[in-house]
C-alpha cells in the first residue's frame, strides 16, 4: 500500500517531460561541447608556466 501517490508523481512528471515544449539552443550545446579553442590554449599555457620552475634541468 501506498503506492499510489508515488505512481501519480511519476505519471505527473512523465507526462510534464512529454508534452513541454523544449526550446533547445544547439549553438550554446555545440559551444558547451566543443570549447572555446582560444580559451583552451591559454589555460595550457599558464599551467606550463606554473610548472616550470620544476623541470628537470637535464632534459633541456
Amino acid at each position: 500500500m501506498g503506492r499510489g501517490r508515488a505512481k501519480a508523481k511519476q505519471t505527473k512528471v512523465a507526462r510534464d517531460l512529454k508534452y513541454r515544449t523544449h526550446e533547445t539552443d544547439l549553438s550554446a550545446l555545440a559551444r558547451e561541447l566543443h570549447g572555446d579553442e582560444g580559451e583552451s590554449d591559454v589555460g595550457v599555457v599558464e599551467d606550463l608556466d606554473k610548472w616550470s620552475d620544476y623541470a628537470d634541468p637535464q632534459r633541456d
